[in-house]
């Protein structure tokens, strides 16, 4: 069952240079199960991959949902 999620510290966040972005439950799980990494893929951008799927994921947990599991990724 979903739970009310606690606001994140906007002037944190802001002070790390990020952006708000407000997205659906379906959408988080889609963006955490993403992935079109290869073997060519620079490790820089497997990192970036890695970072936005833990926090789409992370996103989903703190909300008290988890992300659809379909192999994807």
């Amino acid at each position: 069952m979903p739970r009310a999620v606690e606001p994140t510290d906007g002037e944190r966040e802001r002070g790390l240079g990020r952006i708000a972005l407000w997205l659906s439950p379906e959408d988080l799980g889609w963006l955490a199960s993403q992935c079109g990494c290869t073997e060519a893929t620079a490790d820089e951008d497997k990192e970036r991959c890695g970072r936005v799927r833990f926090r789409a994921s992370a996103a989903l947990h703190k909300a008290g949902q988890k992300p659809a599991v379909d192999g994807a990724g």
